[in-house]
Parts: structure tokens; C-alpha cells; sequence
């Protein structure tokens, strides 16, 4: 079997890879930049099987080496690494025919599953990655948004009808605008409609057109959406509101291309491409018999979930910050920024209404917060006074973004670490509940006296309320 190639500038990342491949007797060899891989390449050496690179390097770019391995070896998997985990590099990875995208920090068990379904897929063809842009057309590093990137850059290259579900707010018409730009279609119109902004009886006018004299006002001929976008994307937004009569007409134009204007009598063929979008349950408003079943699985080929806020806690500092500075730019003033406690009480936030919430707070802020530096005290009543409420799940969310930083910034302690980390909160929380009473606090946890004695030595407890502890258990009846 040949070796992975492994190149990347940062050598905790090189080495945490090197660990996971030799522990499961994958033959590899690692590189600190492109032009050292090049060589050994030039040399004479054995091509990869797979090769995993980072894109953004000193000296020769990854684009390069990635682009000369592609000319050199089309069948070569290759999987594209970058710390710069936004929409940009997600898609131009895929269009150069990348295998996956892996952004930092990354799972190693994840990263080594990537690998060994890279090195079964070695004898097919795959691909090669491209630069990120400077200015982000979606902000978003969580995974559950990797995801979302993922799926756009697989859509690259396909004209396929998208349906798109999402809570209020969350950026599906963003999404769907990504859609259309990284498509073969971008340089077409891109028509957006919200069919639920619009009353019934002018939506099939908006939509399809109509002739002169089709009803009373219809002085001339108007052309409807779906000739406004000819070659390019329709984008139907809350889809899950439109009437029962016109889903049957968006049916038929979906099955053969074919519709009428309101009051014409000859057919038009389209050639557009349909991305619908909805904060509803569309399954349910099928059972539930307002929404048509075939015209769901029409327009449910492509499916791409967009992430409420809450599941992406960890994007709301960068988002804030974007969006005041983004506020400033349209006001011409000086851009404001959060402190740490004001940030960190916006991350534990449920914001109901999603990334458009956010943003209508970081205007508010730019135009009614009297410092430069935004205070929890600057937040408005309703949000300020808000108790923050992580559900049950959101700290197992924030463990594992922490075990994925840790895994590269302290391999080979992250076990112990946050072991201790996690015993100090344990116990410290325990003591604060009992009052300081070692063996109630012991009791409370599950654990026996002398586990919390042990503990509290080893993890330095023994001032504060932990050393108080000892004298009042001395009251405590044995």
C-alpha cells in the first residue's frame, strides 16, 4: 500500500496525524510545505494514495502543489485542510474536484475516517481544492454550518431543484443566493419571491405573467417570475404558504417545463432552476393535507437543512462582530466592539429570531450604545434581563469544540486535563451546594470521603471553601 502524503506548515497538526495513521499502521509521510513534497516528488518518489493539504501556506501555496498533483495524477484523492472554515474555501475546494473538506480544528477519529474511505476510494477519481476569498459571503465555523458549506459546494456543479428548510431568520435566502452564484448558472438572474408576502390572487399574475386584458387592470402584458429568471434560479421563499390551486400549477411547469401567463392560450417553456425555501414542516403539512405530496417530492431532490442559531452558539462572536462593524460601515461611524462579558452573555442566548435577530441588535447597538465598548449594560431590557439557559445538550456541544482545540494545541494531555478541569468544577460546585461539608458534598456526588479528601489535594481545593470544610464536619454526627 502506498503512503499518505500529509502537507502542512503547522507541525501540532502534522503531528497529530502522523500519531493517528502510525497507531492504525497507515503508511505515511509528512511535509512541512509544498515545495518540500514537490521535490521528494521530483525525486522520483512513490506518488501518494492520498493526499491531505493544507491550502494557505508559506512559500509555494497548497493551490499549487494541488493543481500540479491533479495535472500529474487525476485519480489522486486528495482532501483539502483549512483553519479558514467559511463558504469561500468550502466551495472552491469542491469545484477543484476535492475529495472532502476538513476544517481545523478537526476530530481525529472524523479525520481518520476521511482518510480511510479516501484510500478505499483511491482508485476512482477525485480531486484538488482553491484559495478562500477575502470577505466571506457566509459567516460560519460551527460544523453544523461546515455542513451547509459542504452542501453548496457539491451543488457546484449541478443544476438540480433545492429545497431548503431553516427556522425564520436563519439566511436561507442567503444560502439560496450561494447556491446560484457558485452554479453554472451565476452569470443568469437570480428572482427571489416570498409566496407568502403576497396575496393569492396576484401570486400566479407574479408568478407566471399575464396578457392584456387577462382582468380588470390588466392594461398590457406583463412578464411573471418565471420569464424574469429565464436561464438562471427562481428562489420561492416560504413555499410551505402557497395556495393549494397554484401548487398544482407549479407542479405541472416543475413536471414538463410548461406554463401559461394568466389569460394566454400558448404554452412558454422555461429553463429555470427551482430553490425553495420554508421555516415549515412540509412532511406534516402533508399529512395534514395542505400541501401537495407529489409537488413535495418535486421539489425535496436536494435537501439542505440550515442550522438554527442555538445549534451554532460558537458562531455568534464572529457574527456579532461582523454585523457592528457592518452597521458602522452603513452609518459612516466609528465601529463599535463587545466586551467579553456582554459577548459571553450573547452566546448563551436562545435568539428566537435567528442570525437576522442578531443583526437587527448589532445596529441597535451602533446607533444607541453610548461607549465604543458594548457593556452588558448596553444590551437592551428584554435581552440584558434574559436568563441565559443552555439546554441539556449545548455543554456536550461545547466539550467537544473544546476536546477538537485541545486535540492540536495540547496532544497528549487533553485526557488529563480536562479530567481535572471537569473534577475541580464537580467537586467545587458540590462544596458550594453543602455549604463547605466534604462528607454531604461526597454524599451528593456519589463518591466516598476519602475519593473527595484525595481529590481535593490533588487538585488544590484545600483553600477557600474547601478548607472550611474540615471544621465544620467536625459537627457532622458520625
Amino acid at each position: 500500500m502506498k503512503a499518505v502524503w500529509i502537507v502542512d506548515d503547522d507541525k501540532s497538526i502534522r503531528w497529530v496525524l502522523e500519531k493517528t495513521l502510525s497507531r492504525e499502521k497507515i503508511p505515511l509521510r509528512s511535509f512541512s510545505s509544498a515545495s518540500e513534497a514537490l521535490s521528494e516528488l521530483d525525486a522520483g518518489a512513490e506518488p501518494p494514495q492520498v493526499l491531505v493539504s493544507d491550502i494557505r501556506m508559506p512559500g509555494q501555496s497548497g493551490l499549487e502543489l494541488l493543481q500540479l498533483f491533479k495535472e500529474r495524477f487525476p485519480a489522486l484523492p486528495v482532501i483539502i485542510m483549512t483553519a479558514y472554515s467559511d463558504l469561500e474555501s468550502a466551495v472552491s475546494a469542491f469545484q477543484g474536484g476535492a475529495f472532502e473538506y476538513l476544517p481545523k480544528p478537526f476530530d481525529v477519529d472524523q479525520a481518520l475516517e476521511l482518510i480511510r474511505r479516501a484510500i478505499g476510494e483511491s482508485m476512482h477519481q477525485t480531486g484538488a481544492p482553491n484559495e478562500v476569498g477575502l470577505v466571506p459571503e457566509i459567516l460560519g465555523q460551527a460544523p453544523a454550518m461546515q455542513e451547509v458549506f459542504r452542501a453548496i459546494g457539491r451543488l457546484s456543479q449541478s443544476s438540480a431543484t433545492v429545497l431548503i428548510t431553516g427556522e425564520s431568520g436563519s439566511g436561507k435566502e442567503l444560502v439560496a443566493r450561494a447556491v446560484h452564484r457558485h452554479s453554472p448558472r451565476a452569470e443568469q438572474p437570480f428572482i427571489a419571491i416570498n409566496t407568502a408576502a403576497i396575496p393569492r390572487d396576484l401570486l400566479e399574475s407574479e408568478l407566471f405573467g399575464h396578457e392584456r386584458g387577462a382582468f380588470t387592470g390588466a392594461a398590457a402584458q406583463r412578464q411573471g417570475r418565471f420569464e424574469q429568471a429565464e436561464g438562471g434560479t427562481l428562489f420561492l421563499d416560504e413555499i410551505g404558504d402557497m395556495p393549494s390551486e397554484l401548487q398544482t400549477r407549479l407542479l405541472r411547469v416543475l413536471s414538463d417545463g410548461h406554463y401559461y401567463r394568466v389569460g394566454g392560450h400558448s404554452p412558454l417553456k422555461t429553463k429555470v432552476r427551482i430553490i425553495a425555501a420554508t421555516h415549515q414542516d412540509l412532511e406534516e403539512r402533508v399529512r395534514q393535507g395542505l400541501f401537495r405530496e407529489d409537488l413535495f417530492h418535486r421539489l425535496n431532490v436536494i435537501r439542505v437543512r440550515l442550522p438554527c442559531l442555538r445549534e451554532r452558539r460558537e458562531d455568534i462572536p464572529i457574527l456579532a462582530r461582523h454585523f457592528l462593524q457592518k452597521s458602522a460601515n452603513e452609518l459612516g461611524v466609528e465601529g463599535k466592539r463587545f466586551s467579553e462579558a456582554s459577548l459571553k452573555h450573547l452566546c448563551a442566548l436562545d435568539f428566537s429570531g435567528n442570525v437576522r435577530q442578531l443583526e437587527n441588535l448589532c445596529h441597535w447597538l451602533t446607533v444607541m450604545a453610548p461607549g465604543q465598548l458594548v457593556e452588558l449594560a448596553d444590551l437592551p431590557p428584554e435581552l440584558r434581563e434574559a436568563t441565559p439557559a443552555l439546554a441539556a445538550s449545548d455543554w456536550q456541544s461545547a466539550l467537544a469544540t473544546e476536546v477538537e482545540r485541545m486535540l492540536v494545541s495540547d496532544a497528549g494531555q487533553v485526557h488529563e486535563k480536562l479530567t481535572q478541569a471537569f473534577e475541580r468544577v464537580l467537586i467545587n460546585r458540590a462544596l458550594a451546594h453543602t455549604g463547605g461539608r466534604r462528607i454531604e458534598a461526597a454524599q451528593t456526588l456519589g463518591i466516598g470521603r476519602n475519593t473527595i479528601t484525595r481529590k481535593i489535594q490533588e487538585l488544590g481545593l484545600d483553600a477557600g471553601s474547601a478548607s472550611g470544610g474540615e471544621d465544620r464536619e467536625a459537627c457532622v454526627p458520625r
